[in-house]
């Protein structure tokens, strides 16, 4: 049966440089809407679920046009207020080979960051829905929106709504307002039941477990170990989580990559999906977004864990073979990834 799922955040303009230059290597951009909580109310709107976007856009040219993009894919976008202000903005160029993708915020003073925390009035925008997705890029935006973030989840939780929260770590943010994240990021974790976090994420808010290593050293068992090590201290410390799930990616160049999954239950069940090769990656840029829409589809349609894993393991894959931050595939085509059918043209 269809969910209605409420994702809080910024929709955002993509401007990216043309093919694998560098910006404004040539003088044209290329425009994409997105941002992490819209792309996935776009995974979950194809999906079949009723998928709603709250936050605050500009209320001008691009802040309707954005709107636009969102409901030509299915997106109620009727909680989203209008502001004055500015789009944020995000400049990317792609990388290729061994230079990786850069990635460029342009953020600050937009009409979603400069709203105040009480902007939004929760219960009242939370009615009927069973779910909430929240992010780690959102309080990374400023102190009101941590607190919006924060209230969002905490009304959510009161109000029985299942909350979802992705660690989303974006240090560039963080770094632009000397903002301290462990505090934030972990008022956001109490509320949540599903998180999508590594070892790092939890290891930011809890600090680093006694076995730790640096990141460089860790091989694929060890990274494992340290995930779980993580999300047992995650379930230990944060009562009302019940599920932690993450990708496993390994990284040969810009183009060519493996993707694994892993998903953690509260009662110790570990469930695995081993790594895929993606090669000839079109853009990865809202795969961890496809992933965890994928995820929550499984879990909101009452699929088995594993299945769930699964199907959002095969999302995210499929997203790095569509341009733009939108994954847009349907339910059908990610499983005939799950199945693993031929790969023939369909006539």
């Amino acid at each position: 049966m269809p969910q209605r799922v409420l994702c809080f955040g910024e929709l955002l303009l993509r401007l990216g440089a043309p093919g694998r230059e560098l910006l404004l290597q040539s003088p044209r951009l290329e425009v994409q809407v997105g941002g992490a909580e819209a792309n996935v109310a776009v995974s979950l709107a194809r999906f079949g679920h009723h998928a709603a976007l709250a936050g605050s856009v500009a209320d001008n040219a691009l802040g309707a046009a954005a709107l636009g993009e969102l409901r030509r894919h299915g997106v109620d976008v009727s909680r989203v207020r209008r502001a004055a202000g500015r789009m944020g903005l995000y400049f990317l160029a792609a990388g290729a080979g061994h230079r990786p993708s850069e990635v460029v915020y342009d953020r600050a003073g937009s009409a979603f960051a400069a709203a105040p925390a009480d902007a939004y009035d929760w219960p009242a925008l939370l009615a009927g829905m069973d779910c909430l997705h929240v992010s780690g890029v959102t309080p990374a935006l400023g102190q009101a929106c941590a607190d919006a973030a924060i209230a969002a989840a905490r009304a959510a939780r009161e109000a029985g709504a299942l909350v979802s929260f992705d660690g989303n770590f974006r240090p560039k943010l963080w770094a632009a307002w000397d903002a301290e994240p462990a505090p934030l990021l972990h008022a956001l974790l109490s509320e949540a039941a599903i998180a999508f976090a590594d070892h790092r994420d939890i290891e930011l808010v809890l600090g680093a477990g006694a076995d730790a290593a640096p990141d460089g050293d860790d091989d694929g068992a060890r990274r494992e170990a340290r995930i779980l090590d993580a999300a047992a201290r995650a379930f230990a410390a944060f009562p009302r989580l019940h599920r932690i799930a993450t990708t496993l990616r390994g990284q040969r160049s810009v183009d060519a990559h493996s993707l694994g999954a892993l998903l953690v239950t509260r009662e110790g069940e570990v469930h695995r999906v081993a790594p895929h090769p993606l090669d000839g990656i079109v853009d990865r840029i809202g795969g961890g977004d496809a992933f965890a829409a994928g995820v929550l589809h499984g879990v909101l349609s009452g699929l088995p864990d594993g299945e769930a894993l699964a199907f959002g393991h095969a999302a995210g894959c499929l997203k790095h073979t569509v341009p733009g931050d939108f994954n847009l595939v349907d339910a059908e085509a990610v499983h005939a990834f799950v199945r693993q059918e031929r790969l023939d043209v369909r006539r």
